[in-house]
């Protein structure tokens, strides 16, 4: 492919009177050209064709977003196709056909040279492009494509909004400056390596919980100005502040009926069951600390009439502005739909981010759904995937952070979950990965992100009892009791290490952004000053679904010392 300009393509389009002399425009048309290897007549050519079946279409931004979607993927996998069965030269073929026969008698074995430019391995499988990494017939045989994915409509629809979004333009800083990816509380402090579990004491698991209850009890004491609790199932007439831990009276499922409040160790660690009657307004769920202030004349009910809530803890001390806007995209796994092995949907968001220029790209979840017999293992698996990312974002200045889950199968099955290990990484790809655990809070830009894969929505929804929207309730729930996972007892896919969670599972400060994907539906919400959002799968069964793209700048604080939401624009899109 030859080298190509601004210039050429501008005479090009001047040859079918089609001018333009907006720069944004031809240097958009540049990078599909050098993105998807092709030649200026050839993209001239396409885009002629695509303007006259549309009734004459102008050059805009717009139009030539919606040009790549329909034509220029498709024209670039079509010359890819042809190139694979390109003929093979003649000297080649019989040195093949040599191979599938008997030698004949006398014949000489080829003789053994050293090549005087030798090339490793591990550097010729790294020259592959994604699309060759991810070829299913590799790995896996008898695989065909779905069709359902390839004949999808809607690609590049926006689904959901949040802020600002009239006007803006989403598109990265194109490396041009490396935006700081690191960890909130230090490498040194997080959790970086596997740990042994799958072994727990009873008496371990309640020092867990009587700690949470007593520094979270301590907290809501000192902001209400509380004096002192009462004990749960102390008799009086006057009204008293308990605190406690809700949980159910069974294995089944909360109702307003089988709500118990277990007290803390110094309010005697017993039980007593609650009377909700009185409360206009109440979201409770297994597991949560509250103060409740009510009646309990016996000493076997309490009918609370006040319920206290955690006060959410104060952001980043030291925020540092930024002078651009940043863009981060988040994409969840599954990267293959339901009935195939086709990792066609990662190779298109691949494309996205090559398009794009995203200045981080935040990855969650690698495991594949299709059930089938691999030949190899699934951990060699996910490192083709991971090696198709790498390889084909390399010189597009995106950040990436890889975030496991436990439908990882070939990773540590425990919550809180160590990083990835990727021991092959090259000093340059070192630069631009970053390998964290789930969950982790990151500090993107000066803008703090909290990450996790677990469903908390889908887990948390339904186990409470409420009056009220349930995913700006759960997330407020997240924050106010200062987990990412604040259930209790989990759900039974959780595997659950109390005394690492402890550590490593609670949010130490408010986010800025939190990050938790979902199976329920996508949507962006504001909740109590953080930005949450839920960016939907990469597929939803056989069809393709969705990812999130994410505009933050940290501005300085307002004259009255309240700072402002870093996220200017945020948006769910379609695949």
């Amino acid at each position: 492919m030859t080298a190509v300009s601004v210039e050429d393509i501008r005479a090009g389009l001047a040859v079918f009177d089609d001018l333009c002399e907006d720069d944004q425009v031809l240097d958009r048309m540049l990078e599909q050209c050098i993105c998807h290897q092709m030649d200026c007549d050839d993209l001239i050519n396409e885009w002629v064709a695509f303007s006259t079946t549309k009734g004459g279409l102008k050059l805009t931004l717009d139009i030539l977003e919606q040009f790549e979607h329909e034509v220029t993927w498709v024209a670039a996998r079509r010359r890819l196709h042809c190139r694979s069965f390109k003929r093979i030269p003649v000297e080649e073929e019989e040195i093949l056909l040599d191979s599938y026969s008997t030698p004949a008698k006398g014949s000489q074995k080829r003789a053994l040279t050293t090549p005087e430019h030798p090339q490793s391995k591990r550097s010729t499988s790294s020259m592959l492009s994604p699309r060759l990494l991810l070829s299913p017939a590799s790995f896996s045989a008898g695989l065909t494509p779905s069709q359902k994915y390839s004949s999808r409509g809607a690609r590049g629809e926006v689904v959901s909004t949040f802020g600002t979004v009239q006007g803006t333009r989403w598109v990265g800083k194109k490396g041009k400056n490396a935006i700081r990816v690191e960890l909130l509380e230090g490498q040194d402090q997080s959790l970086g390596s596997s740990y042994k579990f799958m072994f727990q004491r009873l008496r371990d698991i309640r020092n867990v919980l009587i700690e949470k209850i007593e520094e979270l009890g301590e907290e809501l004491r000192s902001h209400f100005k509380i004096e002192e609790f009462s004990p749960v199932t102390l008799p009086a007439q006057d009204p008293i502040t308990v605190l406690g831990q809700v949980c159910c009276d069974s294995n089944g499922k909360l109702n307003a009926q089988s709500v118990l409040l277990e007290a803390g160790q110094d309010q005697g660690g017993k039980r007593v069951p609650l009377d909700l009657s009185e409360l206009k307004e109440y979201s409770l769920f297994p597991g949560q600390v509250v103060i409740m202030e009510g009646m309990n004349t016996t000493g076997n009910r309490l009918v609370p009439s006040k319920l206290y809530e955690v006060s959410v803890r104060l952001l980043h001390p030291h925020p540092i502005p930024n002078p651009e806007p940043v863009m981060v995209m988040v994409a969840c796994g599954p990267y293959t739909p339901s009935d195939s092995l086709n990792y066609d949907p990662l190779l298109d968001l691949i494309g996205v981010i090559t398009r794009d220029h995203p200045d981080v790209c935040i990855l969650k979840m690698f495991y594949p759904l299709q059930k089938c017999q691999l030949t190899e293992s699934y951990e060699a698996l996910f490192l083709r995937c991971v090696d198709s990312i790498i390889q084909g974002t390399r010189g597009v200045g995106c950040h990436l952070v890889f975030v496991p889950s436990q439908r990882d199968v070939h990773h540590h099955f425990v919550y809180p979950q160590p990083p990835f290990i990727m021991p092959g990484l090259s000093k340059e790809d070192k630069e631009r990965v970053s390998l964290v655990s789930d969950p982790s809070t990151l500090l993107i830009g000066g803008v703090t992100f909290g990450l996790t894969s677990t469903d908390i929505f889908f887990h948390m929804g339904a186990e409470e009892i409420s009056s009220s929207d349930r995913f700006t309730r759960i997330v407020k729930h997240m924050l106010t009791q200062r987990s990412y996972y604040p259930l209790y007892p989990p759900a039974e896919e959780i595997n659950l290490d109390y005394e690492r969670f402890q550590i490593h599972g609670q949010m130490l400060v408010t986010p800025d952004v939190l990050i938790v994907p979902s199976e329920l539906r996508y949507f962006i919400k504001d909740v109590i000053g953080c930005v949450c959002i839920n960016p939907g799968r990469l597929t939803k069964g056989q069809v393709g679904g969705t990812y999130g793209r994410l505009l933050i700048q940290r501005s300085p604080p307002s004259a009255d010392g309240k700072r402002q939401s870093p996220c200017i624009a945020s948006q769910v899109v379609k695949i």
